[in-house]
């Protein structure tokens, strides 16, 4: 089953800012390859970032009190932890005392941080615990409890996904998922236990712009050519893709999903002859475990479709082969950093975790058969956006978006290989970046 969502109506008056073009009468919508290039819209957006909600991590990559994972987000090293009364912190990674990195390791099991520059300590709960020669510091004055970790401003979770906002105000983590909270919580559903991080991180980094690999996620239109070596290969284990049924649904706060129903099987939720035949009758028992659960309309929808999700600005969902999440964090307008996860549902068994880890590591693990091409696209497009830069002659240097606004403009559901999502992106990103929404 597939949610069917027509083109909203207020989407066809059209726009005309630097960087968008966007006539509904020519079915035509541009971009301006500059938002690809310009370091003054890099720190634009960065600017941006400073109050948008962003993707942390999960929570179970902190399952322990005292575990912390290192982490930079737009472009602040943070400490991301669990701390001894087990609740899930998020603070900057700088000493209170004079700005020194305080944690050094990428990750581990702590009850305390010391600061190596002057040995100040700090509990992980926050507080400064130990200061050397402590008498230069009157204690009448209360200074030890001004000097604590300096906590970020707003943390929330969502079923185990961790936000956090450096704003000390704005929309709540609700507010901002909108819709697409919806569509969070069927990636979560697929345990009752929820889901949990397989330990490890993929790292890697793209010469291109992170604007680029938000396209990619939502192109469905790049899947048979780009991705051929991996169509062939599903064929030759009898299983054969198709497009027929899928949507690009556009959601709130410029996140948007992609819906597929012929992509491929995944794990522990549709069958395809690759998984063997011990999965064939693990997935019945959990659609049926699924739909005791969550009833039999929830349940076809977490079911019978794969997704990929995307969640302004900085984070991607893939529930089709697998279940995994990537992080962008952009360090210059043509270079990003990826962090990606493997996600799994908590407790299935040993057998089932295998299957997973391989047949996800197929497709869109940084080794697989898809992230490789895409990286290739990223960094092709980002070379090649350079050749038309500052070109006057009109349409030159505009990247066109447009596929699909006929169905749009007769009001039909965008089918996945549009490019609907794209443009939902760019009218969210166009209106922050512009000033047009505050």
């Amino acid at each position: 089953m597939t949610q069917t969502t027509a083109a909203p109506r207020m989407n066809l008056v059209g726009r005309r800012s630097p960087y968008i073009f966007e006539d509904w009468d020519a079915r035509i919508f541009r971009v301006n390859r500059e938002v690809f290039r310009s370091d003054e819209i890099f720190a634009r957006e960065r600017r941006l970032w400073d109050r948008l909600w962003l993707y942390l991590g999960h929570e179970t990559e902190v399952p322990k009190p005292g575990d912390f994972k290192i982490r930079t987000l737009a472009g602040r090293p943070l400490i991301f932890t669990r701390d001894s009364k087990g609740q899930v912190r998020a603070y900057l990674n700088a000493c209170p005392h004079r700005g020194t990195i305080l944690c050094r390791e990428t990750e581990g099991n702590a009850k305390t941080y010391q600061c190596f520059y002057h040995a100040w300590t700090f509990a992980n709960t926050g507080e400064l615990v130990g200061i050397p020669d402590p008498g230069a510091y009157p204690p009448e004055r209360g200074f030890a409890a001004t000097m604590g970790l300096r906590g970020l401003p707003r943390v929330e979770n969502h079923r185990g996904f961790v936000f956090v906002s450096f704003a000390l105000d704005g929309p709540s983590l609700r507010e901002h998922l909108g819709d697409a909270r919806e569509y969070l919580d069927f990636m979560a559903d697929h345990s009752e236990r929820g889901l949990e991080v397989i330990p490890g991180t993929h790292l890697y980094s793209i010469r291109g712009n992170w604007k680029l690999a938000v396209e990619n996620a939502m192109d469905g239109y790049h899947f048979s050519p780009t991705h051929v070596t991996f169509v062939e290969y599903l064929k030759t284990t009898g299983y054969a893709t198709s497009d027929e049924g899928g949507r690009a649904i556009t959601l709130e706060n410029g996140h948007s999903v992609l819906v597929f129903s012929g992509h491929g099987g995944r794990v522990g939720m549709q069958w395809e002859p690759r998984f063997g035949e011990a999965e064939r009758l693990r997935v019945e028992e959990n659609v049926r475990e699924l739909t005791r659960r969550v009833g039999q309309e929830r349940a076809a929808r977490v079911s019978s479709t794969s997704r990929i999700l995307f969640i302004f600005p900085n984070l991607l969902l893939f529930d089709i082969e697998g279940l995994a999440a990537r992080q962008l964090e952009p360090i210059r307008p043509d270079f990003t950093e990826v962090r990606a996860w493997e996600l799994a549902p908590a407790g299935e068994s040993a057998e089932a975790r295998e299957l997973r880890i391989r047949i996800l590591g197929s497709f869109i693990g940084p080794g697989g058969l898809a992230t490789p091409d895409d990286v290739e696209a990223y960094e092709c497009v980002q070379r090649g956006v350079v050749a038309t830069a500052g070109d006057p002659r009109p349409e030159v240097d505009w990247s066109d978006i447009s596929r699909g606004m006929e169905r749009e403009s007769r009001g039909e559901p965008a089918r996945n290989v549009d490019e609907a999502g794209i443009r939902g992106f760019w009218r969210h990103w166009d209106d922050l970046v512009t000033g047009t929404k505050a």
